[in-house]
């Protein structure tokens, strides 16, 4: 990933540079914004490609229209707030092929920034269709990819584009985020300590067993804690359990204790009946979890005990949350690891969508060495894999 270009290592000067950003941010109820970190997160990339007299031409995918036009899922809200954000004039084009799109784009003039329609009003995107990346490639002389969190995805926008355009470079934003994940996994200062959350085990199986192979300690939360603790025997109740699981459970055990890496589960949890927010609640041992019931997030002793395996970390990395934290009743383990991690003195990592939530809640944000954009591009890195939207840049002794 060291030896591919980045946008500053280019010359961008009059030059018309196509940008793949993210800007698939959350919309409330009302259709507005509700988190603007994604626009935010690609400004320095938009600013230096202005400072160095670039003919910005920004493209972007929001949410699942499944190739259909659907005005709800329009990028002319992002327009508006990134017109404010870079207090600049942003031209928004509601179309990201065809001849209006070329002709505008062939009117810019140095310092101008075009925003194009959601690509993924075409089913092209998706399917990584020739034909349309090369239709987005003709727009521009560079292409530069600031768009980690879909990086992961072999699509047009990221990865078609990249036959008929060259060259293409990494840009501020993937760069910081290869850069810290790099740090952590490649050359750690040790001791490095993984937590892995979430519901399933068979979402972070791979992101497992190749942790094994590189961290000094796992700690393992979330609904994908009762897998393990089933298939060591403990009567888990009606607790979210993969049995399909139990035995590659086991395997990651094995293989954790062969390696010496120390692997730590929940010794507390807070039971329900149901995933309600009315439910009643119990905190019981791991052993007495009754038929009936469900562990929904670690107790108080996880707490703690998570927290001394984290006391003398140097570099952790974490991705998925340690319960159902959106309920309240079943968020204070989620919320106790986030202040544990954040107020550690070690480099902190911290991935996944859910996750990035929940840091952001507790307003402790600040103090995370760096939190990705990318949920399943983050998991991939974790499970060892290239990404397809990063291997596709051009690389440095081309």
């Amino acid at each position: 990933m060291v030896n591919k270009l980045f946008v500053d290592q280019v010359n961008v000067k009059n030059k018309r540079v196509l940008v793949r950003v993210d800007f698939n941010v959350p919309l409330d109820s009302m259709g507005e914004i509700s988190d603007d970190t994604r626009i935010r997160a690609v400004l320095p990339t938009i600013n230096y490609l202005l400072d160095e007299g670039a003919k910005v031409i920004l493209i972007s995918h929001m949410g699942r229209p499944k190739g259909k036009r659907d005005p709800k899922l329009s990028l002319a809200i992002v327009a508006k707030r990134l017109q404010r954000l870079l207090q600049k004039d942003i031209l928004f084009l509601n179309d990201c092929i065809g001849h209006e799109v070329k002709a505008a784009v062939e009117r810019m003039r140095s310092g101008d920034v075009i925003l194009l329609e959601n690509l993924r009003f075409y089913a092209e995107e998706e399917k990584n269709d020739e034909n349309f990346a090369r239709q987005l490639a003709e727009l521009g002389e560079v292409f530069v990819n600031d768009a980690f969190a879909t990086a992961h995805r072999a699509h047009a926008s990221n990865v078609g584009v990249c036959k008929f355009l060259s060259p293409c470079v990494g840009g501020f934003l993937m760069k910081k985020e290869i850069t810290y994940f790099q740090s952590a996994m490649e050359h750690p200062v040790r001791p490095l300590v993984a937590i892995l959350g979430g519901a399933k085990v068979s979402g972070k199986i791979e992101a497992l067993r190749n942790l094994i192979n590189k961290v000094d300690k796992i700690i393992i939360g979330g609904g994908m804690a009762f897998t393990f603790l089933k298939a060591i025997g403990y009567e888990t109740g009606k607790s979210m359990v993969e049995e399909n699981m139990l035995d590659v459970a086991m395997e990651i055990l094995k293989s954790a204790k062969n390696q010496g890496v120390k692997l730590y589960l929940p010794v507390d949890v807070v039971i329900a009946e149901e995933v309600d927010p009315r439910a009643v609640t119990k905190i019981v041992p791991i052993q007495e979890i009754p038929a009936g019931w469900m562990g929904l997030d670690i107790g108080p002793a996880s707490t703690t005990l998570f927290a001394e395996v984290l006391e003398n970390a140097k570099t952790i990395v974490w991705n998925g949350p340690m319960g159902v934290f959106e309920i309240d009743a079943f968020s204070r383990g989620t919320l106790a690891m986030v202040n544990t991690v954040a107020n550690s003195y070690a480099m902190t990592i911290v991935g996944g969508g859910d996750t990035d939530v929940a840091v952001h809640r507790v307003g402790e944000s600040y103090k995370i060495s760096y939190i990705s954009t990318g949920g399943g591009a983050f998991l991939e890195l974790l499970e060892g894999k290239e990404l397809p939207g990063i291997a596709a840049l051009t690389s440095k002794e081309a």
